[in-house]
């Protein structure tokens, strides 16, 4: 299988997210329609539900073709995973996280992109990064690009 992809954000629909098949021996790898592999997708849709915890941020996105559950953590201050970077690494990591924590508003259309992964047996998004969209056109564009993608690079079946 072709691992191109792997270390890439595919663009992805939700209904693409929701069919990626784990690796069977690769964590956190998952096959898009049986011919690549990837570890990192990039969705677009309108924040439908939003749940802010201590430690995390849950929401989910809706792009049309369905909802992908989106976890960003927030407790990069606490967390023994960030021990390995500097201090001022993880006060940089904290303040991006936060600030675009208070920016994810149900009803805005939001770019998502992050680590995808099954948590209690539903595929979700840990994030990376969001950004929220000004242009109106941007969801259909993003549905249309991975059309393209879909085709030409994941050979994903409709």
């Amino acid at each position: 299988m072709d691992r191109s992809q792997q270390n890439t954000h595919a663009k992805l629909v939700a209904r693409d997210i929701h069919r990626l098949t784990p690796s069977p021996t690769e964590a956190n790898c998952f096959s898009v329609g049986g011919i690549s592999w990837v570890s990192r997708v990039e969705t677009v849709g309108t924040i439908v539900s939003r749940d802010m915890a201590e430690k995390f941020l849950k929401f989910n996105v809706d792009d049309g073709t369905g909802c992908v559950t989106c976890i960003m953590w927030l407790n990069q201050l606490t967390s023994p995973y960030f021990n390995r970077f500097s201090s001022s690494t993880i006060l940089m990591h904290s303040r991006v996280a936060r600030r675009q924590a208070r920016n994810i508003r149900i009803g805005a259309v939001a770019r998502i992109r992050g680590r995808v992964g099954l948590y209690r047996g539903v595929m979700q998004i840990t994030v990376t990064n969001v950004v929220m969209e000004r242009d109106p056109n941007a969801e259909i564009l993003h549905w249309l690009e991975c059309v393209r993608l879909s085709r030409s690079c994941y050979r994903i079946q409709s």
